[in-house]
């Protein structure tokens, strides 16, 4: 018996001992302080099924502490990202689809581009001088004209069309309004010698199958004292 205690132990053993009570003592350690890090977990062995929902924090992402490669492809939801903290610095702009509300706009975007208000300026015509073009839209005209006829000086608002089947109105409608016809007359305002300048307004309106028109108000004056004149102005909007 005292031969055995006598014996010392090898040099094996007692490196043997010293390393099973270092790595006893590393685990202990880490159970002694209520956690385990990073130094005692093997690299890429944690998983999602290892890790509690919701526990992985901002502080977390931002310190490195988790990456984006750590993270699987198309994982990420909407509710996994604070409110109101994405930038256009995180979106790619050419990716984004067309949402709703924007083709809405788009859509009004190209309703103020076709429908316009145009002015006709006040413009002048002697009597018996050439037509002058008052709105040229697509394949329809208005035109102005000052000419005499039965004595009076006559101020006359004309449409001609490059489109079949057009129509045109005024205070004289034209349901069927055909390029051969050439320009026809929708208003007139006559004036006649020795009266006071004759003034009027009318309501006149022009449209095609291709679906350009116009409408509007144009106030015409004649005058057939002197030399005799006329004068047209007012406003069209256009459409399509």
């Amino acid at each position: 018996m005292k031969s055995i205690l006598r014996r010392r132990p090898s040099p094996a053993l007692v490196i043997s001992c010293i390393a099973l009570f270092m790595s006893l003592g590393g685990v202990s350690y880490g159970l002694a302080r209520g956690s385990i890090d990073s130094r005692e977990i093997k690299n890429n062995t944690i998983t999602s099924s290892d890790i509690r929902n919701n526990t992985v924090r901002t502080f977390d992402l931002r310190n490195n502490s988790v990456r984006g490669f750590d993270i699987r492809n198309s994982t990420v939801q909407g509710r996994d990202v604070a409110l109101n903290t994405l930038t256009g610095a995180d979106i790619s702009e050419k990716d984004l689809a067309q949402v709703p509300s924007a083709a809405s706009a788009a859509a009004a975007d190209r309703a103020k581009s076709v429908d316009v208000l145009r002015t006709i300026p006040p413009t002048s015509l002697a009597q018996g001088a050439a037509p002058v073009a008052l709105l040229t839209h697509g394949s329809l005209t208005l035109i102005a004209r000052c000419d005499a006829a039965d004595g009076n000086t006559n101020a006359r608002l004309l449409v001609q069309t490059t489109e079949a089947a057009s129509a045109a109105g005024g205070t004289v409608d034209i349901p069927s309004l055909e390029p051969g016809d050439g320009a026809v007359e929708i208003a007139a305002v006559p004036d006649s010698p020795g009266s006071p300048r004759t003034v009027d307004s009318a309501s006149v309106f022009a449209s095609a199958p291709s679906g350009r028109a116009f409408s509007g108000q144009i106030a015409m004056l004649a005058e057939a004292d002197g030399s005799g004149g006329c004068q047209f102005h007012g406003h069209v909007v256009i459409d399509g």
